[in-house]
């Protein structure tokens, strides 16, 4: 029976971009639970759809996932699901991004996915329009929900899938040694004090075929991981004529349980110890299994075979300010700086902690601090190492690296994470313009001269990082070199075509930053031109010069003293000109989401109150009727100004108020209406007064409106409506400047079908000259009465 602990459980029922899972050492499983709206028909429509336009799921660990860095399409070869994380030796570096499917369920093991944290990305279209300032955004939106748990064992020393495998932590026995130890191994002749040396505090341990798992906590960084068996025994504990060659194969993997087909390091101990270079700091597993290698026979291994030795270990670290195997280099530690009234959180420079260089604004120099170059261990050259420490809440910011000299620059720059690069064991590195990392999905090169090296390292994991600079030459007493180290939110300051925007992940304890490019460029970084100047210099005129056509509607209502239509018209296509001039980047009289609002809103009310001018109502009506309208499209034009449905919207809000104005006029022309005191008409009688009503009312409503300007506003208003409609990214300028020309000149002809009304009434003439006889008769009336 195993043992499990539910570590949390996380619901996110809405839409979301990013979201962080932390997993403990001690957990087991997680479990992702995934449903979604996306409706892909199999891997060939995936294939066959654009990269811009797909929803994506990415997943990378230690930071947020950034799947278009370098602008490639993902390679749809399978679904995400278990069998996606089989074999993964690390997704710090890179990430794995898969079409999302209706539904998603994944459970995986920590024989799969280490412990820390792990961001799940959720992207609708990848590419360098994803991050491009859009004036709409129109197309496909999707809606997910799910659920994230966690499982972990109860027992720390019990680990595995099932918690069913036990764990073996390493700790040192006091004032041990391995003086008499005769390892053939001449780098530990007189390191005694640089050099932590253990062994198993349980002694001689012994096993009957089956593998034992270890746990070594590496702490801080180190030169040296050396890992060995004494006093190493086997027994046979049946008789046994089968020749057989014994070995003590050991499986070894950094901050994961190894297994046979997926391990970092892999040996015979039988036969030499472990040796690991410049070991990552944090947790090792090893698991070391008797094997019988010449009969390939674990199970008769198992069965019969009694292994016994002493483990013993040792990890290698140079005295402060040292690095290297033989402590020989120069190491340094940087310390944050922040920068002086930071605008985002997290900004910094790192400068050494040393009296040799200053403090400059533009970096430090290098050649004081520099390794003496006649100290080179091997042919590997001359190294000088720098640590620093990234935030943790800081993770997803990109660290900058930049050398400039005024002589050609000699030196090749390594990084890596947790542990002190080499020439074998690196995450990033840059040597020369055709030997580097440019291309790796979060490293991005800027400049790369004789004089000049800038990089980017992209969504950097918080924790330790280490550089090293390898020097293959003496250095130029002539040329100095300085070097600049930086930690900044947005890449290359989005390099001058966009801001630069923050956001914490849905756990609220990492800020993770992103370009938002403006209308003519996109990319992460918004390097990559999408519209020419050219081009917009084309849409901006197309843009704003089509409001020129609310010049139509505005000199009908004028001429006609529609005073109230005049001064909404003018404002429409003033309001939009200006919005326009803003969006496109040319000038913003007021701020963007005031302008964007008055545009909409605006436009809005144009139609709607063109349709309640149609009724022939009171003043005080049709007030009524333009506040409650104005109150709606306010609304509209606050909640989804862009969305393609609101065209429909305001098409029926305006033929509601069209309907209410009649509604209105019917009941004030009838409000006299009484029946007779006896009321028994037939059903015959009644009819034929509802047809001349309907006849009557017909009659009115063909008088009252040029039927050509009707179908022709119509006309105008269904391009309209197309044109809403047909607006995309690409295509916005052309479409909605059409839009304009055809929204104004729908209202014009609106406008020109209303016919002027004579009453034609049998009650008395249109004028009031009637009303004024019947005073004067009565009038008159009265005075002969009081003659």
């Amino acid at each position: 029976m195993y043992s499990f602990l539910v570590v949390y459980s996380i619901a996110f029922p809405r839409c979301y971009d990013k979201d962080a899972v932390e997993l403990p050492p001690w957990f087991s499983s997680m479990s992702l639970a995934l449903e979604s709206d996306v409706n892909l028909q199999g891997l060939d429509e995936v294939k066959n759809a654009s990269g811009s336009s797909m929803p994506i799921i990415c997943v990378r660990e230690g930071s947020p996932p950034l799947p278009d860095v370098h602008n490639t399409s993902i390679t749809v070869t399978d679904y995400i699901s278990n069998d996606s994380f089989i074999g993964t030796q690390s997704l710090q570096n890179v990430e794995k991004c898969y079409p999302v499917q209706k539904s998603i369920w994944l459970q995986l093991t920590n024989e799969q996915i280490s412990p820390g944290t792990w961001y799940f990305g959720l992207f609708n279209g990848i590419g360098p329009v994803r991050t491009q300032s859009k004036m709409i955004n129109r197309g496909s939106v999707y809606s997910f929900s799910g659920n994230i748990s966690v499982e972990g064992c109860s027992t720390l020393t019990m680990l595995g899938q099932f918690c069913n495998q036990t764990v073996n932590m390493l700790s040192c026995n006091d004032g041990y040694n391995l003086t008499g130890i005769r390892l053939q191994n001449e780098l530990y002749k007189g390191m005694e004090n640089n050099a932590i040396a253990c062994r198993d505090a349980n002694g001689i341990v012994c096993h009957e075929g089956e593998p034992k798992i270890y746990v070594l906590d590496v702490m801080g960084i180190g030169e040296e991981l050396f890992i060995a068996v004494a006093n190493l025994t086997f027994s046979q504990t049946q008789p046994s004529n089968i020749t057989r060659n014994l070995s003590l194969l050991y499986y070894a993997r950094y901050g994961m349980m190894p297994l046979k087909a997926v391990y970092d390091f892999s040996g015979d101990l039988s036969k030499a110890p472990l040796v690991i270079k410049f070991p990552k700091a944090g947790r090792w597993y090893i698991t070391i299994q008797p094997s019988d290698v010449l009969n390939r026979s674990e199970a008769g291994v198992r069965d019969s075979l009694k292994t016994c030795y002493l483990l013993i270990w040792q990890v290698f670290q140079c005295p402060l300010g040292k690095a290297g195997l033989n402590c020989t280099f120069e190491r340094y530690n940087l310390q944050t700086v922040l920068r002086a009234n930071p605008t985002i959180p997290f900004e910094s420079k790192f400068m050494p902690i040393s009296g040799k260089v200053s403090n400059d604004p533009n970096g430090f120099s290098l050649e004081p601090i520099l390794s003496n170059f006649s100290t080179g261990e091997n042919r590997d050259g001359s190294w000088t190492f720098f640590v620093l420490d990234v935030p943790y809440g800081a993770t997803g910011g990109n660290v900058h690296i930049r050398l400039s000299s005024r002589s050609k620059i000699n030196y090749e720059i390594y990084a890596r994470y947790g542990g002190l690069p080499s020439l074998s064991s690196w995450d990033y590195f840059y040597a020369n313009s055709t030997s580097s990392s440019n291309g790796s999905m979060f490293f991005k090169m800027y400049d790369y001269s004789d004089q000049m090296i800038s990089f980017y390292m992209l969504y950097v994991r918080g924790g330790t990082w280490s550089f090293g600079l390898r020097q293959l030459h003496s250095a130029d007493s002539t040329g100095q070199t300085d070097i600049f180290v930086s930690l900044e939110r947005c890449p290359h300051k989005c390099s001058s075509h966009g801001s630069c925007q923050s956001m914490l992940d849905t756990g609220g304890l990492s800020l993770y930053s992103y370009c938002e490019c403006d209308r003519n460029h996109g990319g992460f970084d918004c390097s990559v031109e999408l519209v020419s100047h050219r081009g917009h210099i084309k849409q901006s005129i197309f843009l704003i010069a089509s409001n020129a056509a609310a010049v139509f509607p505005a000199y009908w209502a004028l001429r006609n003293k529609a005073f109230a239509e005049w001064v909404l018209y003018t404002s429409s296509g003033i309001s939009s000109a200006l919005y326009h001039a803003c969006d496109v980047g040319t000038w913003c009289v007021l701020s963007f989401r005031v302008l964007q609002f008055l545009d909409f809103w605006l436009s809005f009310m144009a139609v709607v109150s063109t349709f309640v001018y149609l009724a022939t109502i009171s003043d005080a009506a049709k007030r009524t009727i333009h506040t409650i309208l104005a109150i709606i499209t306010a609304l509209l034009a606050e909640m989804g100004p862009t969305r393609s449905k609101n065209i429909g919207y305001v098409i029926g809000l305006g033929t509601l108020g069209l309907l209410a104005g009649w509604l209105v006029e019917f009941c004030a022309r009838n409000r006299t209406f009484s029946f007779p005191g006896q009321f028994h008409m037939n059903l015959l009688e009644r009819w034929d007064i509802i047809k001349v009503w309907i006849r009557n009312t017909i009659r009115t409503i063909i008088k009252r409106f040029r039927w050509g300007f009707i179908i022709a506003g119509f006309a105008a208003l269904a391009m309209a409506a197309i044109c809403w409609k047909m607006e995309s990214t690409k295509n916005y300028w052309i479409w909605h400047s059409l839009w304009h020309i055809s929204i104004y000149t729908s209202s014009f002809l609106f406008l020109c079908s209303k016919a002027k009304v004579v009453s034609c009434e049998n009650d008395g003439p249109a004028d009031g000259s009637y009303e004024l006889t019947r005073q004067n008769s009565f009038t008159g009336g009265v005075q002969g009465l009081a003659r």
